[in-house]
């Protein structure tokens, strides 16, 4: 249960440095970035790498979680359920800076994303001899 508990503050913890350093990078490899991340006035390309992100932070925290939960199931749920509660109102609050496909598509894929991400941790650790 601990270990559990400790898996779903890790993904919790990854997602965050995950998105921090690729937000980073989306400042460096994106022209006007910078100018427009304040603003949050992005064009369609620098949203579309925004998703990207998120879902590599998704599936990089479902991999985390499960590799420190081990063998619990409960915590790669727990932590994406955790994940769509602390991004449900910072989405509202944003709501009219994006267009309502950018909302959908991150709310909708954060769940799937982060258990596809725990579901490839397994995979490769059955794979194991």
């Amino acid at each position: 249960m601990l270990r559990s508990i400790l898996a779903v503050i890790v993904a919790v913890i990854t997602w965050f440095v995950v998105a921090t350093i690729g937000n980073r990078l989306l400042r460096l490899a994106l022209p006007g970035y910078s100018a427009v991340e304040v603003a949050m006035t992005f064009t369609l390309t620098m949203m579309i790498w925004r998703l990207v992100l998120g879902l590599v932070s998704s599936l990089v925290a479902g991999f985390v979680c499960a590799l420190v939960a081990n063998r619990s199931n409960l915590a790669p749920k727990a932590a994406a359920g955790i994940m769509l509660v602390l991004f449900l109102p910072v989405h509202y609050l944003l709501w009219n800076k994006f267009p309502i496909w950018y909302h959908l598509f991150f709310l909708g894929s954060l769940i799937p994303t982060m258990l596809i991400g725990s579901a490839l941790r397994r995979k490769l650790t059955a794979a194991e001899p």
